[in-house]
């Protein structure tokens, strides 16, 4: 069998932070945020509303997006770099408050990459037979892990969740090839400090970045024997415009085929992709049959890749 997406939902914060805001904490600007990052706002979580409270919304959206009911959800998996705590696990609680079985979970950590290894072990799970209907969700409240006083990281992040329900799809549909990978010598260019804020050198993060979207993004064509000219949607980690467009430039695809979102919701980590492909999905730009490229970097240095092939 093959595992592809059954339904996706998103939880996204009311409060709206704009770059005007930012520019009465911190000595930046609009101009300076829009033109390097192609930010305009982001949205930051209240102090009562955490990392689980948002897992636990998108979770319920992606459920009832899927035609399913708690009861159904066989596994979960939460990718996080902001857990409320260190134990039980986000998807513990998630596990509780969707109403679900005594079903196993557990939290992966992955950086910005961590949906794309959620996706990648639900989809193991599921081709094995082990699992019907995995939920994997991508959250992070990186407003509690964001120096408000450094203006190179704090105009960057925002808050979300993004979630979907994997299960068996069609010959035809669902993944078609993927790649993971880390590399621990970049460790020291994205990490959270003793103080549990986020230190990051732009620049060579900026060049890994730039370099492994595209590359990796073209490595998942190959291996599933997709030309260039078949894909239809690129769905990118939102962190930066720029690197964004390096890499849909890689593929020579035209801007409409790239989903945008890091201009209203900023870099939300693990959420970031979720929350895109869910934007993407209601907003009607997402079609059966299309060939979608998931493509995402983060601390650790990490990245991963997914192809596939929408519909059930």
């Amino acid at each position: 069998m093959n595992a592809g997406i059954l339904g996706v939902g998103s939880y996204i914060p009311d409060n709206i932070v704009t770059n005007k805001d930012l520019e009465k904490i911190i000595d930046t600007n609009d101009e300076w945020i829009r033109t390097r990052t192609g930010i305009e706002e982001r949205r930051i979580a209240p102090d009562d509303i955490d990392t689980v409270d948002m897992a636990i919304g998108a979770a319920k959206d992606a459920i009832k997006d899927a035609g399913l009911q708690p009861e159904d959800i066989d596994f979960i998996i939460t990718a996080t770099v902001t857990q409320t705590q260190r134990h039980p696990s986000i998807s513990n609680y998630v596990q509780h408050a969707i109403g679900s079985k005594k079903i196993p979970g557990m939290d992966l950590e992955a950086a910005c990459s961590g949906f794309m290894f959620g996706v990648v072990t639900a989809k193991h799970f599921i081709e094995a037979g082990t699992y019907k209907n995995v939920l994997v969700i991508g959250a992070d409240k990186l407003s509690k892990a964001t120096n408000w006083e450094d203006r190179s990281t704090a105009v960057l992040f925002g808050d979300g969740a993004g979630a979907a329900v994997l299960g068996a799809v069609s010959d035809d549909n669902g993944i078609l090839s993927f790649e993971l990978g880390s590399d621990g010598a970049g460790a020291e260019f994205l990490y959270e400090d003793e103080n549990h804020n986020i230190n990051m050198n732009g620049s060579e993060v900026f060049k890994f970045a730039v370099r492994q979207m595209g590359y990796s993004a073209l490595s998942v064509l190959e291996k599933a024997g997709i030309e260039k000219e078949e894909l239809d949607l690129l769905i990118p980690h939102q962190a930066n415009i720029r690197i964004m467009n390096a890499a849909r430039e890689r593929l020579n695809l035209p801007e409409e085929k790239m989903i945008k979102t890091v201009h209203k919701y900023g870099n939300t980590s693990s959420a970031s992709i979720p929350v895109a492909l869910c934007d993407a999905v209601r907003s009607g730009k997402v079609k059966d049959g299309d060939n979608i490229v998931l493509v995402g970097f983060g601390g650790g240095l990490t990245w991963g890749a997914v192809l596939l092939r929408w519909g059930k």
